[in-house]
């Protein structure tokens, strides 16, 4: 299997979680004590070892490999589009965040007292 690095390195354990070989980061200690992992050929048991283009994981149990590729120029403009699009719609929602949170605090402090019948 091929896997396509955008950034400079990748973690073992963040590699493992991405293709959805364990399904959360806890998890990663139990599977490296469970499974046999070879990094480019030597046995490697640290969920944060430092992954690069070129290496290589052996899943020995599993008997899968997988390789880290570079991606394709087109690969990287659509990626680089999308992190630049996750980050516009994360200052919207924050900026919608501050608004929000003015309009309650002004609503506090315009709240009428309470009113019991028949007091004046």
């Amino acid at each position: 299997m091929d896997y396509k690095l955008f950034d400079d390195y990748i973690t073992l354990q963040a590699l493992l979680k991405e293709t959805g070989i364990i399904q959360s980061g806890g998890a990663i200690k139990g599977f490296l004590v469970q499974n046999t992992v070879l990094f480019n050929g030597q046995e490697e048991n640290r969920r944060g070892k430092k992954l690069r283009l070129g290496d290589q994981v052996k899943l020995v149990n599993s008997d899968l490999t997988i390789r880290l590729v570079e991606p394709t120029p087109e690969e990287k403009k659509v990626h680089q589009e999308a992190l630049a699009e996750k980050a516009r719609v994360a200052e919207i929602v924050k900026k919608m965040n501050k608004t929000t949170k003015k309009q309650a605090s002004k609503m506090k402090s315009q709240k009428k007292p309470v009113r019991f019948p028949g007091m004046s």
